[in-house]
């Protein structure tokens, strides 16, 4: 574990270990507040999917039919992964599973990034609710990875800059441009 050497008022050195800014982030109002969006997200994609979707995917050309379905087959994998992810999180933060249990399984969920392999033409030519929500879909998957990387420590900007790494968490975190 990592320690930090810090002077007690008597002038010696005391081994305190880090405070790991994931592991602090999961456990608080922000990590339910992910939970929160990302499980909503999931019902608004399945409602979406289900119902004005599947209407709107039957009145495009074969071409955009195709990116659609492909799209949103991309999508509700994605989704599946992030709340997996969330569920597993939010089970080790409730004491339903230590963070060694919470580990393996989310070694088998994959959080993994990317951008559509349709063509742009054919992504544009979708409906703008399925583009809106696969969007926003993949902006929270980066949110999870982010987190994830950090709790984890294999964030490569904490090793070289931990300031900068932890402000990219925040504006990840709070959506906000830089």
């Amino acid at each position: 574990m990592d320690r930090v050497m810090s002077e007690t008022s008597e002038t010696f050195a005391v081994e305190q270990p880090f405070v790991s800014f994931g592991e602090k982030l999961v456990s608080s109002e922000s990590f339910r507040t992910l939970f929160r969006e990302g499980m909503a997200l999931v019902e608004e994609t399945a409602a979406y999917l289900d119902g004005d979707g599947r209407e709107e995917s039957r009145k495009l050309a074969r071409a955009h039919a195709l990116a659609y379905a492909t799209e949103s087959m991309r999508l509700t994998t994605r989704l599946m992964q992030i709340a997996s992810w969330l569920l597993i999180q939010r089970a080790a933060n409730e004491g339903e599973m230590n963070q060694d249990q919470a580990r393996a399984e989310k070694q088998k969920v994959k959080l993994t990034t990317g951008r559509s392999t349709v063509s742009a033409d054919a992504f544009n030519g979708l409906p703008e609710r399925l583009r809106d929500l696969v969007d926003r879909t993949e902006r929270l998957q980066i949110r999870v990875l982010m987190l994830e990387n950090q709790m984890n420590g294999k964030a490569e900007e904490a090793r070289s800059n931990p300031i900068e790494s932890q402000l990219a968490l925040l504006r990840t975190a709070f959506a906000v441009e830089a």
